[in-house]
Protein backbone atom coordinates (compact mmCIF):
# COMPACT_ATOMS: atom_id res chain seq x y z
CA UNK A 1 0.00 0.00 0.00
CA UNK A 2 1.09 3.21 -1.02
CA UNK A 3 1.39 6.19 1.52
CA UNK A 4 -1.02 8.16 -0.21
CA UNK A 5 -3.27 5.38 0.17
CA UNK A 6 -3.03 4.85 3.79
CA UNK A 7 -3.62 9.18 4.18
CA UNK A 8 -6.60 9.14 1.44
CA UNK A 9 -10.18 7.58 1.89
CA UNK A 10 -10.77 4.77 -0.29
CA UNK A 11 -12.51 5.74 -3.62
CA UNK A 12 -11.50 8.87 -2.88
CA UNK A 13 -10.20 11.20 -5.59
CA UNK A 14 -9.42 15.06 -5.52
CA UNK A 15 -12.84 17.37 -6.34
CA UNK A 16 -13.19 20.80 -7.48
CA UNK A 17 -15.95 22.23 -5.46
CA UNK A 18 -15.68 25.61 -7.13
CA UNK A 19 -13.63 28.07 -9.27
CA UNK A 20 -13.83 31.96 -10.39
CA UNK A 21 -11.36 33.78 -7.76
CA UNK A 22 -7.95 35.29 -7.92
CA UNK A 23 -6.52 33.88 -5.33
CA UNK A 24 -7.54 32.39 -2.48
CA UNK A 25 -5.87 31.88 1.26
CA UNK A 26 -6.70 31.66 4.73
CA UNK A 27 -9.47 28.91 4.69
CA UNK A 28 -11.55 27.77 8.09
CA UNK A 29 -13.91 24.96 8.99
CA UNK A 30 -16.96 26.55 10.45
CA UNK A 31 -18.63 23.49 12.49
CA UNK A 32 -21.57 25.19 13.22
CA UNK A 33 -23.25 26.04 9.69
CA UNK A 34 -20.81 23.03 7.84
CA UNK A 35 -19.29 25.35 5.91
CA UNK A 36 -15.82 26.45 4.76
CA UNK A 37 -15.08 30.05 4.82
CA UNK A 38 -11.49 31.81 2.62
CA UNK A 39 -10.39 34.81 1.33
CA UNK A 40 -9.73 36.02 -2.29
CA UNK A 41 -6.72 38.63 -1.13
CA UNK A 42 -6.74 40.78 -4.64
CA UNK A 43 -11.28 40.13 -5.08
CA UNK A 44 -10.86 41.92 -1.45
CA UNK A 45 -13.79 39.50 -0.59
CA UNK A 46 -14.46 36.71 1.65
CA UNK A 47 -16.21 33.24 0.34
CA UNK A 48 -18.33 30.68 2.29
CA UNK A 49 -19.02 26.84 0.32
CA UNK A 50 -21.66 25.73 1.99
CA UNK A 51 -20.80 21.78 2.19
CA UNK A 52 -24.52 20.61 2.41
CA UNK A 53 -26.31 22.09 -0.48
CA UNK A 54 -23.11 22.89 -2.60
CA UNK A 55 -23.46 26.65 -2.80
CA UNK A 56 -20.40 28.92 -2.58
CA UNK A 57 -21.67 32.45 -1.64
CA UNK A 58 -19.51 36.29 -1.42
CA UNK A 59 -19.61 36.37 2.83
CA UNK A 60 -18.29 39.87 2.89
CA UNK A 61 -17.36 42.64 0.34
CA UNK A 62 -14.50 45.33 0.43
CA UNK A 63 -12.93 43.46 3.55
CA UNK A 64 -9.62 45.10 3.74
CA UNK A 65 -7.55 41.97 2.06
CA UNK A 66 -8.18 39.55 4.63
CA UNK A 67 -5.88 36.44 4.89
CA UNK A 68 -5.63 33.50 7.13
CA UNK A 69 -7.74 32.89 9.66
CA UNK A 70 -8.71 30.32 12.39
CA UNK A 71 -11.30 30.07 15.53
CA UNK A 72 -10.80 30.70 19.12
CA UNK A 73 -11.94 29.34 22.06
CA UNK A 74 -15.16 30.58 21.97
CA UNK A 75 -15.31 29.60 18.36
CA UNK A 76 -15.32 32.90 16.64
CA UNK A 77 -13.54 33.83 13.70
CA UNK A 78 -10.19 35.40 14.41
CA UNK A 79 -8.25 36.59 10.83
CA UNK A 80 -5.68 38.68 9.71
CA UNK A 81 -5.96 41.81 8.00
CA UNK A 82 -2.99 43.36 5.90
CA UNK A 83 -5.29 46.30 4.87
CA UNK A 84 -6.10 47.29 8.42
CA UNK A 85 -2.57 45.60 9.23
CA UNK A 86 -3.74 43.65 12.47
CA UNK A 87 -5.83 40.83 13.41
CA UNK A 88 -9.15 40.78 14.22
CA UNK A 89 -12.15 38.59 15.68
CA UNK A 90 -15.67 38.53 14.02
CA UNK A 91 -18.75 39.66 16.45
CA UNK A 92 -22.08 39.55 15.62
CA UNK A 93 -20.65 39.53 11.87
CA UNK A 94 -18.49 42.12 12.30
CA UNK A 95 -15.01 42.55 12.45
CA UNK A 96 -13.18 44.17 15.54
CA UNK A 97 -9.47 44.76 15.80
CA UNK A 98 -7.82 42.90 18.51
CA UNK A 99 -4.24 44.28 17.90
CA UNK A 100 -2.73 46.76 15.78
CA UNK A 101 0.16 48.11 16.89
CA UNK A 102 3.69 46.83 18.93
CA UNK A 103 3.87 49.28 21.46
CA UNK A 104 3.89 52.46 19.49
CA UNK A 105 4.43 50.57 15.87
CA UNK A 106 2.13 49.37 13.81
CA UNK A 107 1.93 46.15 12.36
CA UNK A 108 3.51 44.93 8.72
CA UNK A 109 -0.21 42.94 7.54
CA UNK A 110 -0.59 39.75 9.72
CA UNK A 111 -0.79 37.29 7.68
CA UNK A 112 -1.87 33.48 9.16
CA UNK A 113 -3.00 33.33 13.11
CA UNK A 114 -3.42 29.97 15.55
CA UNK A 115 -5.13 30.18 18.64
CA UNK A 116 -3.39 27.88 21.42
CA UNK A 117 -5.42 26.04 23.86
CA UNK A 118 -4.25 28.75 26.70
CA UNK A 119 -6.65 31.33 24.28
CA UNK A 120 -3.32 32.70 23.35
CA UNK A 121 -3.13 34.21 19.64
CA UNK A 122 0.09 33.55 17.54
CA UNK A 123 0.36 35.24 14.02
CA UNK A 124 2.63 35.97 11.46
CA UNK A 125 3.37 39.45 10.37
CA UNK A 126 5.51 39.63 7.03
CA UNK A 127 5.35 42.76 4.97
CA UNK A 128 2.85 41.65 1.67
CA UNK A 129 0.36 43.73 2.33
CA UNK A 130 2.81 46.67 2.26
CA UNK A 131 4.72 45.96 -0.37
CA UNK A 132 2.68 43.36 -2.91
CA UNK A 133 0.04 45.13 -5.35
CA UNK A 134 -3.49 43.99 -4.72
CA UNK A 135 -2.58 42.57 -1.34
CA UNK A 136 -3.23 45.58 1.34
CA UNK A 137 -1.93 49.51 0.94
CA UNK A 138 1.26 50.98 0.63
CA UNK A 139 3.25 51.26 3.59
CA UNK A 140 6.51 50.87 5.81
CA UNK A 141 7.74 48.15 8.43
CA UNK A 142 7.79 50.50 11.25
CA UNK A 143 9.09 48.16 13.92
CA UNK A 144 11.75 46.99 11.31
CA UNK A 145 11.47 43.28 11.13
CA UNK A 146 9.28 40.33 10.34
CA UNK A 147 8.11 38.68 13.37
CA UNK A 148 5.89 36.17 15.06
CA UNK A 149 4.19 37.43 17.84
CA UNK A 150 1.85 36.15 20.82
CA UNK A 151 -0.95 38.03 21.80
CA UNK A 152 -3.12 37.35 25.10
CA UNK A 153 -6.46 38.75 24.61
CA UNK A 154 -7.19 38.42 28.87
CA UNK A 155 -4.02 41.11 29.45
CA UNK A 156 -4.19 42.52 25.77
CA UNK A 157 -0.70 42.33 25.87
CA UNK A 158 1.71 41.56 22.81
CA UNK A 159 5.19 40.56 22.43
CA UNK A 160 7.35 39.11 20.03
CA UNK A 161 8.23 35.34 19.97
CA UNK A 162 10.01 34.85 16.57
CA UNK A 163 12.39 37.21 15.52
CA UNK A 164 14.96 35.11 13.24
CA UNK A 165 12.70 34.54 10.04
CA UNK A 166 12.94 36.94 7.47
CA UNK A 167 8.99 36.34 6.06
CA UNK A 168 7.50 34.30 8.34
CA UNK A 169 4.34 33.01 6.74
CA UNK A 170 2.39 29.69 7.77
CA UNK A 171 2.41 28.37 11.33
CA UNK A 172 0.68 25.56 13.19
CA UNK A 173 1.17 23.70 16.12
CA UNK A 174 2.26 19.80 17.63
CA UNK A 175 -0.89 17.95 18.85
CA UNK A 176 0.69 18.26 22.22
CA UNK A 177 1.58 22.33 21.69
CA UNK A 178 4.94 21.71 22.11
CA UNK A 179 6.63 22.75 19.32
CA UNK A 180 5.51 25.27 16.79
CA UNK A 181 5.97 24.73 12.88
CA UNK A 182 6.56 28.65 10.97
CA UNK A 183 7.07 28.60 6.87
CA UNK A 184 9.66 31.59 5.55
CA UNK A 185 8.36 32.12 2.17
CA UNK A 186 11.62 34.76 1.35
CA UNK A 187 12.10 32.07 -1.44
CA UNK A 188 9.48 31.56 -3.54
CA UNK A 189 11.34 28.42 -5.39
CA UNK A 190 12.07 26.42 -2.48
CA UNK A 191 9.41 26.02 0.76
CA UNK A 192 11.95 26.58 4.48
CA UNK A 193 9.67 24.81 7.32
CA UNK A 194 11.28 25.79 10.76
CA UNK A 195 10.36 24.42 14.05
CA UNK A 196 10.80 25.88 17.60
CA UNK A 197 10.46 24.63 21.54
CA UNK A 198 7.20 26.40 22.83
CA UNK A 199 7.37 26.93 26.59
CA UNK A 200 3.55 28.37 27.41
CA UNK A 201 4.96 31.93 26.31
CA UNK A 202 8.51 31.64 24.33
CA UNK A 203 9.19 29.76 21.32
CA UNK A 204 13.16 28.70 20.91
CA UNK A 205 15.58 26.76 19.83
CA UNK A 206 14.55 27.57 16.35
CA UNK A 207 16.33 24.98 13.67
CA UNK A 208 15.08 23.90 9.60
CA UNK A 209 12.36 21.29 10.16
CA UNK A 210 11.76 20.96 6.36
CA UNK A 211 12.88 22.37 2.98
CA UNK A 212 9.27 22.14 0.17
CA UNK A 213 10.05 21.95 -3.42
CA UNK A 214 8.90 23.16 -5.90
CA UNK A 215 7.72 26.07 -4.65
CA UNK A 216 6.90 27.50 -1.28
CA UNK A 217 5.06 26.65 1.92
CA UNK A 218 2.70 28.93 1.94
CA UNK A 219 -0.07 27.82 4.47
CA UNK A 220 -0.34 24.14 6.86
CA UNK A 221 -1.88 21.63 9.10
CA UNK A 222 -0.62 19.60 11.25
CA UNK A 223 -2.81 16.02 11.78
CA UNK A 224 -3.47 14.01 14.79
CA UNK A 225 -0.67 11.82 14.03
CA UNK A 226 1.92 15.02 14.24
CA UNK A 227 2.17 15.00 10.38
CA UNK A 228 2.35 18.31 8.66
CA UNK A 229 0.04 18.62 5.34
CA UNK A 230 1.51 21.76 3.36
CA UNK A 231 0.70 23.37 0.24
CA UNK A 232 3.73 23.64 -2.49
CA UNK A 233 3.99 24.81 -6.38
CA UNK A 234 1.76 21.30 -7.53
CA UNK A 235 0.74 19.19 -4.81
CA UNK A 236 -0.42 19.05 -1.23
CA UNK A 237 2.62 17.51 0.60
CA UNK A 238 2.58 15.26 4.07
CA UNK A 239 5.69 15.16 6.13
CA UNK A 240 6.17 12.81 8.83
CA UNK A 241 6.94 14.21 12.20
CA UNK A 242 10.65 13.95 11.44
CA UNK A 243 10.07 16.51 8.13
CA UNK A 244 10.40 13.60 6.02
CA UNK A 245 8.05 13.66 2.56
CA UNK A 246 5.95 10.63 2.70
CA UNK A 247 3.19 11.57 0.31
CA UNK A 248 1.99 13.66 -2.16
CA UNK A 249 -1.31 14.41 -3.29
CA UNK A 250 -1.44 16.72 -6.68
CA UNK A 251 -3.57 19.83 -7.46
CA UNK A 252 -3.49 21.39 -10.95
CA UNK A 253 -3.20 24.71 -9.74
CA UNK A 254 -0.62 26.20 -7.20
CA UNK A 255 -1.59 26.18 -4.26
CA UNK A 256 -1.96 28.43 -1.05
CA UNK A 257 -3.58 27.35 1.86
CA UNK A 258 -5.29 24.25 3.28
CA UNK A 259 -7.74 23.23 6.19
CA UNK A 260 -9.43 20.04 7.45
CA UNK A 261 -12.96 20.49 7.82
CA UNK A 262 -16.40 18.00 7.33
CA UNK A 263 -18.90 16.41 9.43
CA UNK A 264 -16.19 14.03 10.60
CA UNK A 265 -12.94 16.56 10.24
CA UNK A 266 -11.65 14.08 7.63
CA UNK A 267 -12.44 16.64 4.55
CA UNK A 268 -9.28 18.08 3.85
CA UNK A 269 -10.04 21.64 1.60
CA UNK A 270 -7.35 23.48 -0.54
CA UNK A 271 -7.55 26.73 -1.73
CA UNK A 272 -5.41 26.80 -4.61
CA UNK A 273 -5.15 29.67 -7.28
CA UNK A 274 -8.62 29.84 -8.90
CA UNK A 275 -10.12 27.63 -6.81
CA UNK A 276 -11.50 25.47 -3.91
CA UNK A 277 -10.95 21.67 -4.13
CA UNK A 278 -11.72 18.63 -1.42
CA UNK A 279 -10.43 15.07 -0.81
CA UNK A 280 -11.48 13.17 1.78
CA UNK A 281 -8.65 11.75 4.14
CA UNK A 282 -8.32 8.85 6.60
CA UNK A 283 -7.09 11.82 9.35
CA UNK A 284 -8.07 15.13 10.51
CA UNK A 285 -6.64 18.58 12.09
CA UNK A 286 -4.41 17.89 15.60
CA UNK A 287 -7.19 20.25 16.93
CA UNK A 288 -9.90 19.16 15.49
CA UNK A 289 -11.93 17.45 19.10
CA UNK A 290 -11.69 21.16 20.40
CA UNK A 291 -13.38 22.43 16.84
CA UNK A 292 -15.95 19.70 17.04
CA UNK A 293 -16.56 21.14 20.61
CA UNK A 294 -17.28 24.62 18.73
CA UNK A 295 -14.60 25.54 20.94
CA UNK A 296 -11.62 26.15 18.84
CA UNK A 297 -9.81 25.51 15.00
Amino acid sequence: MTAEAELVAPGAHLERVWTGGSWGEGPVWLPQTQSLRWSEIPGNRIYEYDSLSGRTRVHRQNVEFTNGRTLDLAGRVVQCSHGRRCVEVEIDGEPATLVDHWREHRLNSPNDVVVASDAAIWFTDPPYGITEPDEGHPGSMEYGGCWVFRYQPESATLEPAITDLQRPNGLAFSPDESLLYVSDTVDTARGLIRVYDVSHTTASNGRDFATVLPGCSDGFRVDVAGRIWTSSLDSVQVLSPQGRLVARIPVPEKVSNLCFGGPDGTDLYVTASTSLYRIRTLTTDATWARTAAGKTS
